[in-house]
């Protein structure tokens, strides 16, 4: 499970990586309840307004920022994004706590640090590729969602005490001081023991040759089309999580807090599991855990308590973690080095772009039919993307089924003897 951890590098990165991501979630909550209490009077639009300038600069900057991540070296631009990302910070804290914010603040700030972001994307996602050889990448990978989601399941609960405590502008500065750690663990590398991926030349058309080799990739499509479709109607958690909080149960940031923290706990699981698995993941499990987080989340929309949705909050955690995990190591371990910048780009584009749609729409319907509609239809929406993708691949593969009995438990094997000449292609 951990065996990426015996890189010197890459336990320097997963060390930084896990401070910095606990920031990262800290503000994200602090920046939403800022919007949702103190900026509006419970504005479910507002808050998906913030959440959609955060990620609206993915859909414009992401193949520019992969042809940079292929080209560049990567580790050089990382340092340079997470510089602009704390100075962004340092803007927000000082706002707040000399409460001299208004709403448009928090969007103009929440799109710049989107556009920083959507530089940053690319070249974290490759940047991993030179801290392991190519054998522990799928370890890498899921070791890295572990990073992320043990964040998660620290940072809100941080955040919440802090705001019910000094308020929300120390948790902006936490996130300041948490970038300064990440240039540091990225300056002290050795660069000696990196596995350095082979750089793009500069020629006319690259970005087109990204887009021509997804298309050939039929795998790659079903990919991207069941991550899009999830990310912008059902991975709207900031959001649905604040308004089912503050507008359903009448609470305090403290629950909201919590709501992340116990959902961090389900993402936590699935990210270690994925750190086992020493296969490279294939479209089947982005397909299944992406059915069973549209069940998870339809049956946590009906949980009549907060107790009680809370409680789901975890299961619903695991099976989206295990489909974005299974994404993430899907497409890394099968694309060409070379290609793999912007491949994973057009990814993040997808998978952060849908952002920007679906949170405004997602906060309208919970402000204006209530929170447990906006949650269902993040549910109806991933389980129709599923049906229609199990579908199309079943047509155009033709997959043959075996059962097979491992060490703990059966399995429902499913090969796709098209699909492996295809991608060979």
């Amino acid at each position: 499970m951990f065996a990426s951890l015996r890189f010197p590098n890459y336990r320097l990165w997963f060390a930084a990586a896990l401070v910095a991501n606990v920031g990262a979630w800290a503000q994200r909550v602090g920046q939403d309840w800022v919007v949702l209490t103190h900026l509006t009077d419970s504005s479910g639009t507002a808050v998906g307004i913030s959440v959609a300038m955060q990620f609206l600069p993915v859909l414009l900057l992401s193949p520019y920022a992969g042809l940079l991540a292929d080209r560049l070296p990567r580790r050089k631009l990382l340092m340079a994004t997470q510089a602009l990302m704390g100075l962004n910070a340092v803007v927000l804290a000082t706002l707040v706590l000399t409460d001299t914010v208004e709403l448009w603040h928090v969007y103009l700030l929440a799109a710049l640090g989107g556009c920083v972001s959507a530089i940053d994307n690319p070249a974290r996602a490759t940047f991993v590729s030179e801290l392991v050889p190519p054998d522990n990448l799928t370890n890498a990978v899921g070791l890295n969602s572990a990073s992320f989601n043990a964040a998660r399941l620290i940072g809100p609960g941080i955040a919440g005490l802090l705001i019910a405590v000094v308020g929300p502008g120390w948790v902006f500065v936490i996130n300041a001081c948490t970038f300064a750690l990440s240039i540091l663990a990225i300056g002290v590398m050795n660069p000696r023991r990196l596995h350095a991926l082979p750089a793009a030349n500069r020629a006319r058309g690259q970005l087109r040759e990204a887009v021509a080799y997804v298309r050939g990739r039929g795998d790659i499509q079903v990919i991207m089309v069941v991550v899009g479709v999830v990310t912008m109607f059902g991975l709207n958690f900031q959001l649905t999580s604040a308004m089912m909080a503050r507008i359903e149960f009448g609470l305090g940031p403290g629950e909201f807090g919590a709501l992340g923290s116990v959902l961090a706990v389900g993402s936590l699981a699935g990210a270690l599991l994925a750190a086992r698995r020493k296969e490279p993941p294939r479209v089947r499990l982005v397909i299944g855990s992406a059915f069973v987080f549209a069940a998870a989340q339809g049956a946590s929309a009906l949980m009549p308590t907060f107790h009680t949705y809370m409680a789901l909050a975890a299961p619903v955690g695991f099976a989206s973690l295990t489909m974005l995990t299974a994404a993430n190591a899907a497409l890394q371990t099968s694309v060409e080095p070379a290609m793999r910048g912007r491949v994973m780009a057009l990814y993040m584009m997808v998978f952060l772009g849908g952002a920007p749609v679906g949170s405004p729409l997602v906060g309208w319907v919970g402000e204006t039919f209530g929170p447990r509609l906006a949650i269902t239809l993040g549910a109806v929406a991933t389980l129709v993307v599923c049906v229609a993708a199990w579908i199309w691949a079943h047509r155009r593969w033709q997959p043959r089924y075996a059962v097979v009995r491992p060490a703990l438990l059966p399995q429902l094997v499913i090969t796709h003897p098209e699909r492996e000449l295809e991608a060979a292609a």
